[in-house]
């Protein structure tokens, strides 16, 4: 990574205060926690809100979309575990910042936006740490990233009103999906485990709240994604 963006005073005790915050919340793994030290959470938001990027809070990244409060991002790292052979499916892109965390932890990450401009300033964002284990897609994240499937990890930053079938085929054998499913006002989180044949289904938080999921298998009344092209 670049050592200008992780050595510039005017974040480093911005980003050691996260840290400690997030360890308020009970997160107490020390590589979790390190994770948030490693990537400057201000290099993935939007210029007008880059002084609250170290606030544990989400914020808005424009296109009606938010990056999650990164206590909640830290929990679903320590609920899914990514290991350095696993295939991570991600979907939502957004802002990218939970897509490098998750570079950092696995052998690759496959992640899905629908949002043109969003997949493109992540990329600008993931390119300048020089994180190059990441393949993003433009398209409907609710199909999932099937060419690459399956996946020992699939996470899902957009509320569905059900888990789409679509991601559950691309779940490997042992692997982990982690989704919001309610209304579009409150979810729940679920965590889906494959264990053969069988699906293992958990809540996690019984109230949650996330930006809806369209597409296919989500929510459907907004226009579609645009075109399904790797970059």
């Amino acid at each position: 990574m670049e050592p200008e963006a992780l050595n510039d005073l005017r974040f480093v005790g911005y980003r050691r205060r996260l840290i400690e915050e997030i360890r308020s919340h009970g997160i107490e793994d020390l590589e979790i926690l390190q994770l948030f030290d490693r990537v400057p959470r201000h290099l993935f938001v939007p210029e007008g809100v880059r002084v609250r990027a170290y606030e544990d809070a989400p914020l808005p990244i424009g296109y009606g979309q938010t990056v999650s409060k990164p206590s909640l991002q830290a929990l679903l790292l320590q609920i899914l575990r990514p290991g350095s052979r696993d295939r991570v499916l991600e979907i939502g892109t957004g802002s990218g910042f939970l897509t490098a965390l998750l570079a950092l932890t696995s052998e690759r990450v496959f992640s899905v936006e629908r949002v043109r401009e969003l997949s493109t300033r992540a990329r600008s964002a993931l390119d300048s740490l020089a994180i190059s284990n990441v393949a993003l897609m433009v398209g409907d994240g609710s199909i999932g990233w099937r060419k690459f499937a399956p996946y020992q990890v699939i996470t899902v930053s957009a509320a569905s009103p059900s888990i789409p079938q679509a991601l559950l085929d691309q779940l490997a054998d042992g692997g982990r999906l982690l989704i919001p499913v309610g209304t579009r006002k409150a979810q729940e989180l679920i965590l889906v485990r494959r264990e053969g044949k069988e699906l293992v289904r958990e809540t996690l938080r019984d109230r949650c709240t996330f930006v809806p999921l369209l597409g296919q298998y989500g929510w459907s009344d907004e226009a579609g994604p645009g075109s399904d092209r790797p970059s």
